[in-house]
């Protein structure tokens, strides 16, 4: 079934059921009542990453109060995507947008991943998670990605599973078309690792060549920023090896 674009869409952490009612707290009833301007007998869809997708009806139990009246699902919950991204960090602004859009690509699980040329120390996994639920919200998206927590570039590789197929976009491929490469791929799970600004460095890049679950990827004749490769990379993927065949 097909989403509903015109109906407002909220992310509630909140199980969902048939004739269940949502009590909002102050911060999502200022958002439903003031921003949204929403009154009594409004209409939205909610969605928690568990219960599927339902109609929900607003109500106002206090002036200054929201809740959700849940009417009927009109949609279930999909299995969650199993597509494994991993990518070194950005600036806070970049990496927001590098988030948004691998949720909107069909990311399951988002790694952050410390590499030699990685120049962001930190990454605030709260306001990735944030990131991750707007872009859902935005875009339909029924299953929130699992937002984990940095881990170092070998330890990456040392704990990965050998059946997941692990794509590498190669800067320093020697052709410029990543399809010959990702057609042969097989396995039904897969991963992708972005690096970062500065590129893998030589010893990174040659540990992954050096992996049999490793598949290397050109992303065209052009030098690409990290946030812009990513989109490229997961469009091409999943419309080869992916979800979108």
């Amino acid at each position: 079934m097909r989403a509903n674009y015109r109906m407002q869409r909220l992310y509630v952490d909140h199980p969902l059921a048939a004739g269940g009612t949502i009590a909002t707290d102050k911060t999502r009833s200022n958002y439903l009542l003031n921003v949204l301007r929403m009154d009594e007998g409004a209409e939205l869809l909610v969605f928690n990453g568990r219960d599927g997708e339902w109609r929900a009806i607003l109500r106002r139990p206090g002036k200054k109060q929201a809740a959700l009246e849940l009417a009927e699902q009109v949609r279930p919950q999909p299995a969650p995507s199993d597509l494994v991204y991993c990518f070194a960090p950005l600036k806070s602004g970049r990496l927001d947008y590098m988030v948004q859009k691998a949720v909107e690509m069909g990311a399951g699980i988002l790694q952050p991943v410390m590499t030699h040329h990685t120049q962001v120390p930190k990454v605030n996994v709260d306001r990735m998670a944030a990131n991750a639920v707007e872009a859902a919200e935005q875009c339909g998206i029924l299953s929130i990605p699992e937002c984990r927590e940095p881990v170092k570039f070998d330890r990456l590789l040392a704990g990965w599973d050998p059946e997941r197929r692990l794509v590498f976009c190669d800067e320093d491929s020697e052709t410029n078309n990543p399809l010959a490469a990702l057609q042969s791929v097989k396995e039904r799970k897969l991963g992708v690792i972005i690096g970062p600004e500065g590129g893998f460095s030589d010893a990174e890049r040659d540990q992954l060549r050096a992996l049999p679950f490793v598949t290397a990827i050109p992303l065209g004749p052009r030098i690409l920023r990290a946030d812009t490769a990513a989109v490229a990379a997961l469009a091409v993927i999943q419309a080869t090896a992916g979800d979108w065949k």
